[in-house]
């Protein structure tokens, strides 16, 4: 592969991490998984203002990873690639080995 198209996938993959590093975002994510919703029932969920929830689902959206649908005046927000969860789920997992990794090593330090 040439080294443009190397940068390039590599500037696309940081920008959907970028898009995960954000707390709400990733919550935002997790309550899609279970279906479509609208800003408002995300907003209510989430206890954030409509525009805060707004804003951030635009970010989603700009890097594919939620889809929007109009029905009437509302916007409906789905999951575009069920595969995010299954990321998230990944380094959720990855996450509690590092977790448990330093509890043991607490636990060692503390018999000591």
């Amino acid at each position: 592969m040439q080294k443009p198209q190397k940068l390039e996938i590599q500037l696309l993959q940081a920008e959907i991490c970028q898009a995960l590093a954000d707390p709400t975002r990733i919550m935002l994510l997790y309550l899609l998984a279970a279906g479509a919703k609208n800003v408002g029932d995300l907003g209510a969920t989430l206890e954030a203002s409509q525009p805060t929830v707004s804003r951030h689902l635009k970010v989603l959206r700009e890097r594919g990873m939620v889809t929007a649908e109009r029905l009437g005046t509302t916007v409906n927000y789905s999951l575009a690639d069920r595969r995010v969860i299954e990321a998230l789920d990944l380094l959720r997992a990855v996450m509690t080995d590092n977790l448990l990794q330093k509890t043991a090593l607490v636990d060692l330090l503390n018999q000591a």
